[in-house]
């Protein structure tokens, strides 16, 4: 009962922050990228791999198998800070590795954890590009 409490209390008090925001912090316009630029590292090898991937595609590195959800930008900067949804899955195990968004800019913030590989967003790619 009392990790309910702390929950409820977490939420809250996220949303005070949220709420107490600059207007302009929290109106961001993004642009919706149709691929990325993804880097891929073997740890083991010290082979490093850019690949690019449409959006929806999934691509098999080692037993890994990386999905591109979706990667958006900063609408006023397509070539800033972008981040992508990302599903990595290891075939092996059928095991889910990771899920959810990763920053261009800060790989570390949200990474996938894997003793052999790395894997991580660099850019959306546009029409454009």
């Amino acid at each position: 009962m009392t990790r309910f409490f702390a929950a409820i209390i977490g939420c809250a008090a996220a949303a005070i922050v949220v709420a107490s925001a600059p207007a302009s912090a929290q109106a961001v316009r993004t642009g919706t990228g149709n691929g990325a630029v993804l880097r891929t590292l073997d740890k083991t090898s010290g082979e490093v791999i850019d690949v690019e991937m449409s959006v929806g595609q999934t691509m098999a590195y080692g037993p890994l198998q990386v999905t591109l959800v979706e990667c958006r930008f900063p609408a006023n900067n397509p070539t800033g800070d972008a981040f992508g949804l990302i599903q990595i899955v290891d075939a092996r195990e059928v095991k889910e590795l990771f899920a959810g968004w990763m920053v261009a800019s800060s790989p570390a913030l949200n990474a996938l954890e894997h003793r052999r590989y790395d894997v991580w967003l660099l850019r959306c790619m546009t029409a454009g590009n």
